[in-house]
């Protein structure tokens, strides 16, 4: 039984591994179930064995990369009231520093920010996707709501939020669309620092907290 769960989990690994790999290169509309199944070496039943249909194996390819939910959930309500600012700064740094140190990392959101089209066959991964940003605004607006004291003035966790998440993902969207444009590592905090010093009263000193 062992054996039949281990070879059962190389087959999920190689069919993410084979759809990462064509998504990547034809596009996620472009390419089908079939074209992953044979790239993979395995049937088309096979790829039914593991995914529902292209949406879910799309979600599960994101999945990979990506920080759980419960994992960010976790992450962003365990610090304490006088740390929020330092733990979404935190979150941010590590975020884009994390570009330069994994390849699979930077070739899965290649895929989500330029290879990807949401079709109808991928609304189901559309809207779980849609649901992920929501939940990573909302825990972010929670966590600035704790700290709104030491927000700038007539800016609101929410804005703040907004403001962070459209910073994040306008700087993967840039890096993963050409990557001499910064070094994701050594410019990481150059890059999150005029932000939070906007959004943040006396940030140079908070940040040393």
């Amino acid at each position: 039984m062992r054996r039949t769960k281990e070879d059962a989990e190389k087959t999920r690994i190689a069919l993410l591994a084979s759809a990462e790999r064509l998504f990547l290169d034809k596009g996620v509309a472009h390419t089908s179930l079939d074209q992953i199944a044979r790239d993979a070496g395995v049937t088309r039943g096979a790829v039914y064995w593991h995914f529902q249909n292209k949406a879910h194996l799309f979600h599960e390819m994101l999945n990979q990369v990506r920080l759980p939910p419960e994992q960010m959930t976790e992450r962003l309500t365990s610090c304490t009231q006088q740390q929020p600012m330092r733990t979404l700064y935190d979150l941010c740094i590590e975020g884009i520093s994390a570009l330069g140190r994994d390849e699979q990392k930077r070739r899965v959101m290649t895929i989500l920010l330029h290879r990807c089209e949401f079709t109808d066959e991928l609304r189901e991964a559309e809207e779980r996707h849609h649901a992920f940003i929501n939940l990573f605004i909302e825990l972010c607006e929670k966590l600035l709501e704790s700290a709104s004291g030491s927000l700038q003035p007539g800016v609101t966790p929410r804005l703040a939020a907004l403001s962070l998440h459209a910073l994040i993902v306008g700087l993967f969207s840039d890096w993963t669309r050409d990557s001499t444009l910064f070094d994701p590592e050594k410019d990481c905090a150059a890059l999150i620092d005029p932000m939070f010093r906007g959004l943040v009263k006396d940030w140079d000193s908070t940040a040393k907290h």
